[in-house]
């Protein structure tokens, strides 16, 4: 497959909408990368304009993957993000995947439901054979996550980062035998 041909859709969840961003939702993007807490383990600053969260989205847009703004249905206010960036097809189709979540919303099983929804459009709607993320060691929240999600640690640490994968023959096992 080639990676310029990906196409994005909003797809959804029990609980959730994921909403491809745009630049309408640049006020949200930036309350939510303006809080230090959101950005503490990220490889940004906290945002301090608009026009910062304008690049952040603008760079998803023109990038080959995907960050989708994440709202709940029951209000359908904005409470994160997630994605897939730096997508590559070297021997394999591999793409990363971050996320982030609000803090008011940490704690109740969004960004499961979030990821688990994200990885199977990744294995299945854009046919990535291997996902992959990559952690800071402090990020004990992310890494319980990406744990439970039934992704393999890498043994080394790179650039100070806990690098992790998941293969769709992995994902697809995990589906068929949950415990």
């Amino acid at each position: 497959m080639l990676i310029k041909s990906l196409k994005y859709r909003d797809i959804e969840t029990e609980r959730l909408y994921l909403k491809v961003l745009t630049l309408e939702h640049t006020e949200e993007v930036f309350q939510l990368f303006s809080d230090e807490d959101i950005t503490r383990y990220m490889d940004i600053e906290p945002c301090k304009s608009l026009t910062e969260a304008e690049e952040i989205i603008t760079y998803h847009l023109e990038d080959t993957g995907c960050r989708w703004g994440i709202f709940t249905k029951e209000k359908e206010e904005f409470i994160g993000t997630c994605g897939f960036h730096y997508i590559r097809n070297h021997n394999e189709f591999i793409g990363e995947v971050g996320f982030d979540l609000s803090k008011g919303h940490w704690g109740n099983g969004f960004m499961s439901e979030a990821m688990k929804l994200l990885l199977e459009y990744g294995f299945n709607a854009m046919s990535l054979e291997t996902i992959d993320a990559t952690v800071d060691p402090r990020n004990e929240k992310s890494i319980a996550l990406i744990n439970r999600l039934g992704f393999k640690r890498d043994a080394v640490l790179r650039e100070n980062l806990i690098y992790f994968y998941l293969t769709k023959g992995d994902w697809t096992q995990n589906q068929n035998n949950p415990y």
